[in-house]
């Protein structure tokens, strides 16, 4: 007897694409069955996903809520109900929060948060920025998922978020980068150089510029590239295990290459936001499309494609950051007043089936872009990310020939109304289903799954 039994869909398995039925037992993929086995076995509840594809839940490596701060932004049940809209049943949180998650005490805290309000699966990154030992082993011992560095100073205003995240000094990163070496966890660096980003910014302001455009030209790809170049050299000496956060030119490609081809331990990852959109959507949106890194040019788009074909980088998450209009707006004619951030979570799933339509990635590619490489990479493989018999039955349904039109006043999201990106765009690709251990969490264009039904997700390592 089974639990749920998966008929007719294509199901994108290790080995590609297979017309298999996918029976489901206990949260786990049981078996993978013979379509001629399907009147042969019982099961409690039958799926009919014939024209459907079968994928592994996605795992969005890099998410923020901010939770308990800012309710107002967004809740953890809000926005991981919109993750279980989008199809991502697993999040990896970002550890700024009021206060940043940089202790054993306020981790612990977050995780029991998250534990009693989360739709979808959550791993929770530490920062370690207090450069304290204790501070660090507690943080693996309690199952965080990695670690979280900023190479720039903390946002003004906002030092308590970003105490133990915000790293500009370079000895403090090397310290940092040698503490975290000898623990088993990857750490994602947010990677600008602070003295090149000031040097740039002081120039702009002191001629009186506060336009869109100013936001980008204060933050030029040299900036991303010389902090990468700087600390994976640093990181020679360290031998940390580095992941670059949301890559967005081609000179931090170029920079990322040419550690990698020495066998340092350095992956990288970019967004949907810098694939689909050019540094236009400044001028376009304003304080809407304002995110750090900023957008860049069809040039940078063209060498992030490749890097994720070539393998040099090796995900694409959302960084989704929710604020609200109130926010955006208040900065509408003075960008450096603006918060920087977007939500994203509910149209990382659908942009890359369009990508795999458009013949950009291959559907096995997007796969492993948006779920399995991620669950790899953080020690989550294969209990997530993968469809195989004994892994966790985080699957979602969809059709790869319907197509999407985003209205924002339809997202799940509460930081919806600021979602400028991808409002009246039409994606090839539809999410039909969210299944969480088996459980339906979403279907027919609702989130069924309930607060507290997604599960804290420690990494193997640390298990």
């Amino acid at each position: 007897m089974y639990d749920t039994l998966i008929e007719g869909a294509i199901v994108m398995t290790p080995n590609g694409g297979q017309q298999v039925d996918v029976a489901l037992n206990g949260g786990k993929i049981a078996a993978l069955l013979a379509p001629s086995q399907r009147h042969e076995v019982d099961v409690r509840e039958r799926i009919d996903a014939r024209g459907q594809t079968l994928l592994p839940g996605a795992i969005d490596i890099h998410f923020h809520v901010r939770a308990p701060a800012y309710p107002e932004r967004g809740t953890v049940a809000s926005e991981t109900a919109a993750a279980a809209a989008g199809g991502v049943t697993t999040l990896f949180e970002m550890p700024i929060s009021k206060p940043c998650c940089a202790t054993p005490e306020i981790f612990a805290s977050r995780r029991d948060l998250f534990a009693k309000n989360a739709v979808v699966n959550f791993g929770l990154y530490g920062a370690p920025g207090t450069l304290n030992p204790a501070d660090v082993k507690g943080m693996v011992d309690l199952g965080a998922i990695g670690f979280k560095i900023f190479t720039t100073a903390a946002p003004k205003g906002r030092d308590d978020e970003f105490v133990g995240l915000c790293l500009p000094d370079e000895g403090e990163q090397y310290e940092a980068l040698k503490l975290i070496a000898e623990t088993p966890l990857v750490t994602v660096i947010h990677a600008e150089s602070n003295p090149l980003l000031q040097h740039f910014s002081q120039k702009l302001i002191a001629t009186g510029r506060n336009d869109a455009k100013s936001h980008g030209e204060s933050r030029p790809p040299v900036v991303e590239a010389l902090a990468i170049a700087k600390l994976l050299t640093m990181n020679e000496d360290a031998n940390a295990r580095l992941h670059i956060a949301h890559v967005t030119s081609r000179h931090a490609v170029n920079a990322i290459a040419r550690f990698q081809y020495t066998g340092m331990d350095v992956t990288g990852e970019t967004c949907p936001q810098y694939l689909q959109h050019t540094e236009q959507a400044l001028e376009d949106y304003g304080a809407y499309a304002k995110i750090n890194p900023p957008l860049r040019t069809k040039d940078d788009q063209a060498a992030l494609w490749k890097a994720l074909a070539n393998g040099t980088l090796m995900a694409v998450t959302t960084d989704h950051s929710p604020f609200t209009v109130a926010e955006k707006e208040k900065a509408k004619t003075d960008i450096w007043a603006a918060p920087p951030g977007h939500p994203g979570v509910e149209t990382l799933v659908i942009g890359m089936l369009d990508a795999a339509a458009k013949g950009k990635v291959t559907l096995e590619q997007a796969v492993n872009l948006i779920s399995t490489n991620g669950a790899k990479r953080f020690g989550i493989y294969p209990q997530k990310g993968v469809i195989a018999v004994g892994s966790d039955a985080d699957l979602i349904l969809v059709d790869t020939q319907a197509s999407t039109t985003i209205d924002r006043n339809n997202l799940v999201s509460q930081s919806r109304d600021t979602e400028y990106f991808s409002h009246g765009k039409t994606f090839q690709g539809q999410v039909l289903r969210t299944l969480l251990a088996g459980q339906t969490v979403y279907a027919d264009g609702q989130v069924t799954g309930q607060p507290g039904q997604g599960k804290f997700v420690r990494p193997n390592a640390t298990t």
